[in-house]
């Protein structure tokens, strides 16, 4: 299972660098196209809808990077925000129903739940 989260971390990773790439050739085709407008108000609506759409973007593919590299680091509050993140992908027809798909099935595997709730060597337990 260890190969599983693994790959997990690596298309959450590898799909939010996506996810802002794609964002910032977003917010540079619609700017270029409102440089083009000469229309006032028509430039200003697209630079706008610019503005929005990368910030959605961005509040979208940061928390996937975030999470992936937690995973890698096999921090518990990782593996739930990638589930969470994985469910939100499932609407993202093809790729990200694929990868959504996958990162629950893969997250939720009583193997991989118990390696992320395991304690550090060090940490002294206490026995009723």
């Amino acid at each position: 299972m260890e190969k599983h989260i693994n790959v997990v971390a690596a298309l959450q990773i590898g799909f939010s660098i996506f996810g802002i790439i794609f964002s910032v050739l977003i917010y540079a085709v619609l700017n270029l196209t409102g440089d083009f407008v000469e229309e006032p108000e028509a430039s200003f609506i697209i630079t706008m809808i610019a503005n929005v759409l990368v910030i959605f973007f961005l509040l979208m593919s940061i928390p996937g990077l975030i999470g992936g590299i937690g995973l890698f680091k096999r921090k518990e509050w990782a593996r739930i925000l990638v589930l969470i993140l994985s469910v939100l992908n499932l609407f993202n027809f093809p790729i990200g129903t694929a990868v959504g798909a996958y990162s629950i099935w893969a997250l939720v595997q009583t193997d991989v739940v118990a390696q992320f709730g395991k304690q550090p060597e060090n940490t002294p337990t206490v026995e009723s």
